[in-house]
């Protein structure tokens, strides 16, 4: 091991980061550091002063002595347990999948319809960076609204653009690299979508429905997308302990069907 690393600090929580406490119940709390405030539970209070500069990995302890974790959140944590929403979420099982899929990364420009509570989009702006771009289409004002507050409290808010109208009247943008619909009839929006991808670009979508991903499919072969897939993708999480190692009781288990497709250039007759 060299010397520098050795003598090298461990990295601290500074102000304005956003840190997960989870709690030796495993309750977890998403708090965003400010000095002089104090996070308050049923279990005591601690004050952000006395995060701020603590180690990530440190375990504190409220003034009624409840233990807690200080930790970096990961993308799971926020969207799984601490996300707003009235609306049901695109779980990270298919989500960090889209990206995958749809060669999401940074730099590129994406879209998305309906925007609903933002748990796609916030997943969709960590990936493009602040060199790509998310335009993220939604009709319901209550829901973009709340997708941007959502958006503004992880700092994410500049790598998206928020518009507000029904895509039947088409996209703004052109030459995208990826786009995704979560809309209960994408079928008839295939052409807004065809004009707005460049050549081979990344189309996806997620159904509930075999018959919703079926009606899809025909309208995809019917507008000039061709490689289509549909998948179907199962988490099952287990009790990790050594000596009673097995599943969990319960699991979430069908989420919704992803159907993928590239955009083609139409044949020259």
């Amino acid at each position: 091991m060299l010397t520098d690393d050795i003598d090298k600090p461990a990295k601290c929580a500074q102000p304005d980061d956003l840190a997960l406490l989870v709690g030796q119940d495993r309750k977890s709390f998403l708090v965003r550091l400010k000095p002089g405030l104090q996070f308050h539970t049923h279990r005591g209070m601690v004050a952000h002063d006395d995060l701020i500069g603590s180690p990530w990995g440190r375990q504190l302890s409220t003034h009624l002595g409840y233990a807690l974790l200080l930790l970096k959140p990961s993308t799971d944590d926020i969207v799984l347990a601490h996300l707003k929403r009235n609306t049901q979420i695109i779980y990270p099982k298919e989500s960090g999948y889209i990206l995958m899929k749809m060669g999401i990364k940074p730099g590129c420009r994406v879209i998305e319809a309906g925007t609903g509570s933002g748990a796609l989009t916030l997943v969709l702006a960590q990936a493009v960076g602040p060199a790509g771009h998310v335009y993220s289409y939604e009709e319901r004002a209550e829901m973009q609204q709340l997708a941007r507050k959502n958006l503004e409290q992880l700092g994410l808010a500049d790598a998206v653009t928020f518009r507000l109208r029904d895509i039947k009247h088409g996209f703004d943008e052109c030459d995208v690299d990826a786009l995704f619909l979560d809309v209960p009839n994408p079928w008839d929006y295939l052409a807004q979508v065809h004009v707005a991808l460049s050549g081979g670009g990344f189309f996806a979508s997620l159904l509930p429905t075999t018959n919703q991903v079926s009606r899809l499919i025909g309208a995809l072969e019917k507008n000039d997308f061709g490689l289509i897939e549909v998948e179907e993708l199962l988490l099952r999480q287990y009790k990790a302990v050594p000596a009673r190692l097995r599943p969990m009781d319960r699991m979430v288990a069908h989420t919704g069907y992803l159907v993928f497709a590239r955009a083609l250039i139409p044949k020259e007759e």
